[in-house]
């Protein structure tokens, strides 16, 4: 096990492709804690590629082969939101410079602590946040590598120097089942990345595998008496009341887990229950932005499945909030739209009010799924989830009915979060 005095990777010289996202600036960030020299790029700058940028690491912006670092012993990293035919991807590969992708860096990172794994098809980037706020408000200074920002530290990743790591598990390539895990905790699972997974059966069977490396394993199960109000809850667990200052029934869930993986890693009960009851949530998990010029709430999440769009909506509802739950939803990947098109139309019914985006493609093409859109969800549904393609259209059309006591989610795994943005601004 390295301290982050060993400093292990002295020497060791990354370039990170896709340096600005959520997960691949928190791995950024503690290969240089453990000494490596690491440099990156993005397309465009993010609070992300800045707060990498201001740790000392050259952010350059734009992918282009003269941001190589010149030299044969350069380790390129890849984001799996990179395509294959990426200029510095490709101009690496004619140097023959080693290609790592994220997954390989974490697995390397795992190796390195006792590692809690957080895997599962939602609740991954909560769960890890409550058990890292847990543990940091317990004293023993976990890293921590999470798809979103930590806001009792504004931070998405640190080393630390304690002897445990905290990570999210990816299920959506099937690296999860490379890295090294001591505690593994599954909050669920579900079919949410069809053109990595053939069928649910097969999914499962991945799960099984990843639950059977670790020595010890939390499953997410329901807690025992729960109150939802004001927007937080009250449950029991091991007999002590838990109050959670985040809201739904999916976030005392999220409590339960974290609970018992804390009192795996030596966490005395207590302290623990005495320490969630301060979380006040992840970045892009219901996240409340501010008002819009009429009063309405503004919330920021990144409900980007049925489930988590339902568990959303009815997150909202225990707000206690006069008005109504409106919902602005960017649908993520078009694989996963035409898939799930009813099921998100179902989910978006139990708002009085959806306004469905188009699809924002990642990593895929529009090309490859002809007819596949925002609308495709928006035409199944009830008359009051409706088809707003672009920003500009929910602008346009949603925002001047809005009124004070209304909720407005913006719910997405792309850029919608700059709609949200917006509306408050």
């Amino acid at each position: 096990m390295a301290a982050v005095s060993d400093r292990p990777w002295s020497g060791r010289r990354l370039h990170v492709l896709g340096i600005g996202g959520a997960g691949m600036s928190a791995y950024a960030l503690a290969a240089q804690a453990l000494g490596a020299q690491v440099t990156g790029s993005d397309q465009a700058d993010s609070p992300y590629a800045q707060e990498v940028r201001a740790a000392g690491i050259p952010v350059a912006l734009g992918h282009d082969p003269a941001n190589l670092p010149a030299g044969p012993d350069v380790e390129v990293v890849v984001s799996s939101a990179i395509p294959a035919d990426n200029p510095e991807l490709a101009a690496a590969r004619e140097r023959g410079l080693p290609v790592r992708s994220r997954a390989d860096l974490l697995a390397q990172l795992t190796a390195l602590r006792r590692t809690i794994a957080v895997a599962g098809a939602h609740g991954k980037t909560t769960t890890s946040s409550m058990i890292a706020h847990v543990l940091l408000g317990c004293g023993l200074d976990p890293g921590y590598l999470i798809g979103g920002v930590l806001r009792t530290t504004g931070a998405n990743g640190a080393w630390g120097t304690g002897e445990w790591l905290v990570v999210e598990a990816d299920e959506s390539d099937g690296s999860f089942l490379d890295l090294d895990v001591e505690l593994a905790v599954v909050t669920n699972v579900e079919l949410d990345h069809h053109a990595r997974w053939g069928s649910l059966e097969e999914l499962r069977a991945a799960f099984a595998a990843f639950e059977a490396r670790a020595r010890q394993v939390v499953a997410w199960e329901e807690p025992a008496d729960v109150a939802l109000a004001d927007g937080g809850s009250t449950f029991t667990w091991r007999g002590r009341t838990v109050r959670l200052a985040v809201p739904g029934l999916h976030n005392a869930r999220n409590a339960a887990a974290a609970l018992e993986a804390a009192r795996l890693a030596g966490v005395d009960e207590a302290d623990a229950v005495a320490a969630i009851a301060t979380f006040a949530g992840a970045g892009r998990r219901f996240e409340r932005l501010g008002l819009t010029a009429a009063g309405a709430l503004v919330v920021d999440d990144y409900a980007h499945h049925p489930t988590e769009v339902a568990a959303t909506i009815a997150a909202a509802r225990t707000l206690g909030e006069p008005g109504r739950v409106v919902a602005v939803f960017q649908p993520h990947l078009y694989s996963r739209t035409r898939e799930l098109a009813q099921e998100f139309a179902d989910a978006l019914a139990t708002a009085d009010l959806a306004a469905v985006l188009d699809v924002y493609p990642a990593r895929e093409r529009a090309e490859d799924f002809p007819g596949v859109s925002g609308a495709t969800i928006a035409d199944r549904g009830p008359a009051h989830v409706t088809s707003t393609p672009a920003f500009a259209d929910v602008l346009a059309t949603v925002a001047p009915g809005l009124h004070a006591g209304d909720v407005v989610l913006v719910m997405g795994a792309g850029d919608v979060y700059r709609l949200g943005r917006e509306l408050v601004a």
